[in-house]
């Protein structure tokens, strides 16, 4: 190792860690890419787990994911036990969160009341009070704690947010954001719910607004995160575009940032013949980035008055923090899984460094934390209550 690059925790600590994972059994979509992506860098392995809220399911469950019938809990409160009961370097020091969302706060707070560190799928919680609190039982804690808003973990996001913080593109002006998504433009709630659909449709679980939670927390964090400024204020517009659903599937946001910056951001649900696919396009005094997911291994950029270039993900010349997020060389695409091992990857920095007493890798510090949940549920609230005043402008953050 170079003389001038500091030694990272994780290479001091030198071994996996190990995590207890909180639902994302059978049918579960975001349960199998938050397991793999833990694995996918032997930074943790997998040793315990509550696979189902259901007692008698978590403990078959916990077979299909390998874990010993003793280390497969039926509840999260009998797998805190017991793995407190286990010796000091057998027991689980960490957990992962990917419940439904109605279960995110009580879920956090018990594993980090219990001394474990915390990796929770987004939103991060379902109101700002719920939010706030865990803002201050982890910095009291001082607990590492990740927000999985894995966009923020693809290379060329990351390459789009250091030029911006480079001042390459100067003073940023205008930021857009969209997320669309085709696959509520259909009358989904009229036929047979499946599992998952019967929670994401249930306000008392999902949140307030199924379309803002889901993937409008998304969109603002993207934005957030590239531009390195919060969102300030909103005028929005926010309900159904579907006749007759009484569930929100559209959002239409007008934002200023505390940069100065304007904007704006729609997010939907029920766009027919939309695939998942957020994008981000942020303007400056000197020019122009723009990335999207159904292209993620490409940036553009756009100097003013110059050529419109094409940066790829592995290309040579990008910015450290993209070049560690890649694992293989230019034109072999890495995607989905891959954003999430990132957040991974940091959320191991992080608590290494606090085992270790070597300090993290500076490059590993921009994932999203608890702060950024905060935010995100405040930006939530303020565009529910900008619409609801027929779109005043509403402002959506507290203090930092």
């Amino acid at each position: 190792m170079s003389t001038s690059t500091p030694p990272s925790a994780w290479n001091a600590l030198s071994r996996p860690l190990r995590l207890g994972v909180i639902g994302g059994g059978p049918g579960s979509f975001i349960g199998p890419i938050h397991m793999s992506a833990a694995v996918l860098d032997r930074r943790f392995v997998i040793v315990a787990g509550v696979l189902s809220s259901d007692a008698g399911r978590a403990l078959t469950y916990g077979a299909t994911v390998g874990l010993p019938a003793s280390r497969a809990y039926a509840s999260v409160d009998l797998m805190l036990a017991g793995e407190a009961a286990r010796p000091l370097e057998d027991r689980i020091e960490a957990v992962a969160v990917m419940t439904p969302n109605d279960r995110h706060y009580q879920d956090c707070l018990s594993a980090l009341q219990a001394g474990l560190h915390v990796i929770c799928d987004k939103p991060m919680v379902n109101s700002v009070s719920q939010a706030r609190h865990l803002v201050e039982v982890v910095e009291r804690t001082q607990l590492a704690f990740c927000l999985t808003h894995n966009y923020s973990g693809y290379p060329m996001v990351r390459q789009a947010r250091a030029m911006v913080e480079s001042g390459l593109l100067g003073d940023i002006r205008i930021v857009q954001a969209e997320y669309f998504q085709g696959g509520m433009a259909l009358p989904v709630e009229s036929g047979e719910l499946t599992a998952k659909l019967r929670w994401k449709l249930d306000p008392e679980r999902s949140g307030a607004s199924l379309v803002m939670g889901d993937i409008g927390t998304h969109a603002h964090h993207l934005a957030s995160y590239v531009t390195g400024s919060r969102v300030a204020r909103v005028s929005a517009d926010v309900g159904a575009v579907v006749p007759g659903r009484i569930f929100d599937d559209y959002a239409g946001i007008l934002w200023r940032f505390e940069n100065g910056a304007r904007g704006s951001c729609v997010v939907t649900q029920a766009a027919a013949g939309a695939e998942n696919n957020i994008r981000v396009r942020v303007h400056g005094a000197k020019g122009m980035l723009e990335w999207q997911h159904r292209d993620p291994n490409y940036l553009h950029y756009a100097p003013l008055g110059e050529s419109v270039q094409t940066l790829g993900r592995g290309d040579a010349r990008l910015h450290p923090a993209a070049q560690r997020a890649s694992r293989i060389a230019r034109g072999h695409p890495e995607g989905f899984r891959e954003s999430f091992a990132n957040l991974y990857a940091d959320f191991a920095e992080a608590i290494a460094a606090r085992i270790t007493g070597v300090a993290a890798e500076p490059l590993s510090s921009g994932s999203p934390g608890v702060r950024d949940g905060l935010w995100g549920l405040e930006f939530v609230e303020a565009v529910l209550a900008s619409s609801r005043a027929g779109g005043a402008w509403t402002d959506c953050h507290t203090p930092a």
